[in-house]
């Protein structure tokens, strides 16, 4: 197994490179040193201010004991102290932050949550799309559609972020996990805070209740994924929707700003599959709907949302990916984007039209003082002369034969 390992990822490695190397000490004096000569960015403030009153929020917040919420934020603590651990789990700080957040909405008190929206999303719906594509798409039912459209919703979802993170790992630049953390965090985190001041019904709700107003003591709904539980026996997806830390979370979709910010970053490091990125997002798009359990404009604003946080990733955090690299190890330097050198209307000095006309042309006379000089004419043949090639530095041949012509020589100037 080690050998293989080496031949597919080990075998173009540049000598004496470190930049794919990983950290395996445990020594926490190692990040103590690193914090001391850590001079942070005013982005940096603003990431870390910004995560950490979230936690302190959910820390003051969530029900649990204060003893339970001391010992896991000490345990999260060692990890970041701990080299080995800390060049994933600080790196993943987004992610726990939206988790924890996530999990501690349900005991939001009611008294400070806004009313849930019951028809605006169906409304919106009809207008932008003429109808309720998600009543379109679940009017037909059978088992053999149950189970395509389950598998990218209850089963892919789950388990694609963690697919994602491994072959960018292994197979993207040095860093890209690091950015893939931040960018995926960041877009469920703000999902979370959108559906939480936004708290809107998905379809099944309108199934179920119509449009009749909804209160924060009902209990959620697996939507089409009830089936599942009967096709297999089980009671997963009846239990898990139905005590959701977020019900009315209809807007955005999270399902859609996750498989749209897998298909980015995996467009990002292996474009040649862009098509079947596309398909997967599709394909979840496609069973959201059928399951009930988002409107199309809601898997609109998840895209949308992962799309404007991937660029701003893309643009501050993510290296370059190199097309001729099929491993992290092949890296001999990392090369972050370049925002200047993308733009198509920046100046560069190798740019040909930067470049100084080296000959200079001097003339002598005037046009407009001529006397006896018939215009220039499209008729006359050898004796006409663009305008354009006469101010031109690529047409020199016929600039020198004007301006040495005996006709122009002749005439004489009247003062």
């Amino acid at each position: 197994m080690s050998e293989l390992f080496k031949k597919w990822f080990l075998s173009k490695r540049p000598a004496g490179s470190r930049v794919a190397n990983l950290e395996t000490s445990f020594d926490v004096n190692i990040t103590l040193r690193k914090l001391k000569r850590y001079r942070p960015a005013v982005s940096d403030l603003c990431h870390y201010g910004f995560l950490g009153s979230v936690l302190l929020f959910v820390f003051i917040v969530n029900p649990l004991p204060w003893i339970f919420k001391i010992a896991l934020y000490f345990f999260v603590g060692t990890l970041f102290m701990l080299p080995a651990t800390s060049q994933f789990f600080f790196n993943a700080l987004p992610i726990l932050t939206w988790l924890a957040l996530y999990f501690t909405s349900s005991s939001f008190s009611v008294d400070y949550r806004p009313p849930i929206t019951v028809q605006v999303l169906p409304a919106i719906e009809t207008i932008l799309y003429g109808d309720n594509l998600s009543d379109i798409l679940a009017t037909s039912e059978n088992k053999a559609m149950d189970l395509i459209f389950w598998l990218p919703y209850g089963i892919f979802h789950f388990g694609a972020p963690f697919v994602v993170a491994a072959i960018l790992f292994l197979c993207g630049p040095p860093t890209i996990l690091r950015g893939y953390a931040f960018a995926f965090g960041y877009m469920n985190l703000f999902g979370v805070m959108m559906q939480n001041l936004f708290p809107a019904a998905p379809p099944w709700y309108k199934n179920l209740y119509g449009l009749s107003p909804a209160n924060y003591s009902m209990k959620g709904s697996p939507g089409g994924l009830a089936r599942i539980d009967e096709y297999f026996g089980i009671n997963l997806y009846t239990s898990g929707f139905s005590n959701s830390a977020v019900i009315f979370g209809a807007f955005p979709s999270l399902h859609s700003g996750c498989a749209t910010m897998e298909a980015l970053f995996f467009s990002y490091v292996f474009p040649k599959l862009r098509p079947l990125f596309i398909f997967y997002v599709c394909w979840l798009w496609w069973s959201t709907m059928y399951l009930t359990h988002h409107y199309f404009v809601d898997l609109m604003a998840g895209s949308v949302l992962s799309y404007v946080i991937f660029q701003y990733t893309k643009i501050f955090h993510l290296p370059v990916a190199d097309g001729s690299m099929y491993s992290r190890w092949g890296y001999g330097e990392v090369v972050k984007f370049n925002l200047y050198q993308a733009d198509p209307l920046s100046v560069s000095p190798n740019d040909i039209e930067s470049l100084q006309a080296p000959l200079t042309l001097e003339t002598d006379f005037e046009l407009n003082s001529m006397n006896n000089s018939a215009s220039p004419s499209i008729f006359d043949n050898s004796r006409s002369v663009s305008r354009s090639s006469g101010t031109s530095n690529t047409s020199l041949d016929i600039q020198e034969e004007v301006f040495s012509s005996p006709r122009l020589n002749n005439k004489q100037r009247i003062d």
